[in-house]
């Protein structure tokens, strides 16, 4: 069997090391990973290569820096061209990103069976890019690979029992990547202090939007007068910040370069609580057993409000400090197993042979 692995941005390198660690253990598979270049950054693409150990793509196509279309369009151009050459029985892509979407049409349009992994997802929000490449995605797919019960409900509600496709509750890849590098974590080379929160802030619908984006800082200014917070910035986000003036950011907000993962689970280990606008760092934030505001209007990952682990804190100050002191003042519980056991990726690996 033949697998061409189509990955782009910083999740997809996190969850590809995990299912590309248990493709090498069957000699019968040979994988071909593509990088599209989506993150082309070095501290957001090749430290990830570097310290996880995926394999090296074959190609890289080094495509970046665009509107949503014209990404997506070279994308699909240049992935045709190699999934002609390589001729995969499978083609597999990861999450929500433009290079997710450019994979599975590419695939889809010569007749190649589309595996999605993190399938089933919706936020409910068709405002945001990431839910209209997801649900596409899903619908081209042949073998839906989904990180939850609710993951499969959604799907099942959509309809997908009576498509031509295999749905199936794996548990999620992350959780199996975050249990292997726990105990390879490394500190990040800046001072950390002993007890902060960690915080990120990427997505287009705060960073693109002055009036959020101060509310956001704001409210860090204010929660950072009593524990610092550390925050590893994207340089979009941090080039619209210098906009906006950065002298006005408290001395007790610690901003850094992107960190890589190992660097991330380090300080996800040590932080007393994790503030961000990130689906992955929501999770991750879970893994470690550590409770969390997220820096949007919904979440896809449902269970971690349910359960009480994660609040919504929008991106107003009074909600965000509302979340911040009702996390400080009572103690969390953290629920076992919304994702899985650890061993997503075998699961994945075990079910394509099967076809």
């Amino acid at each position: 069997m033949k697998i061409l692995t189509v990955i782009g941005a910083r999740p997809q390198f996190i969850k590809a090391a995990a299912v590309s660690r248990a493709i090498a253990a069957h000699k019968s598979i040979e994988e071909i990973i593509i990088h599209t270049g989506q993150h082309f950054d070095d501290n957001m693409s090749r430290v990830f290569f570097d310290e996880l150990n995926i394999p090296q793509p074959l190609y890289n196509l080094d495509i970046h820096s665009l509107n949503h279309g014209a990404m997506t369009g070279r994308m699909l151009e240049k992935l045709e061209e190699l999934m002609l050459i390589e001729k995969p029985d499978i083609v597999l892509v990861y999450g929500d990103t433009n290079s997710t979407l450019a994979g599975a049409l590419a695939a889809s349009k010569l007749h190649i069976s589309v595996a999605h992994v993190e399938a089933g997802l919706r936020s409910f929000n068709m405002q945001m890019p990431e839910e209209v490449n997801r649900i596409l995605t899903d619908r081209i797919s042949t073998f839906l690979f989904c990180p939850t019960t609710k993951a499969v409900e959604n799907l099942r509600k959509e309809g997908f029992e009576d498509q031509p496709c295999h749905v199936f509750n794996s548990g999620d890849v992350m959780y199996d990547a975050a249990l292997y590098y726990a105990d390879r974590a490394k500190k990040p080379e800046a001072d950390i202090p002993p007890d902060f929160i960690l915080a990120t802030l990427h997505r287009a619908e705060n960073t693109d939007h002055a009036d959020r984006l101060k509310s956001i800082l704001e409210a860090f200014n204010s929660i950072a007068e009593e524990i610092p917070i550390v925050l590893p910035l994207h340089p979009r986000t941090r080039k619209i910040m210098n906009n906006l003036g950065q002298s006005k950011l408290s001395s007790n907000l610690l901003i850094l370069e992107p960190q890589g993962y190992l660097q991330m689970i380090s300080m996800l280990k040590n932080c007393k609580m994790v503030m961000t606008d990130s689906g992955g760092l929501q999770k991750e934030a879970y893994f470690f057993r550590k409770p969390c505001i997220t820096l949007r209007t919904e979440t896809e990952w449902v269970e971690l409000i349910n359960s009480g682990v994660n609040k919504l804190g929008r991106f107003e100050k009074e909600n965000i400090l509302k979340a911040y002191k009702e996390f400080s003042d009572f103690p969390v519980d953290f629920p076992e197993s919304l994702y899985g056991n650890g061993d997503a990726s075998q699961k994945i690996i075990r079910f394509l042979k099967e076809f």
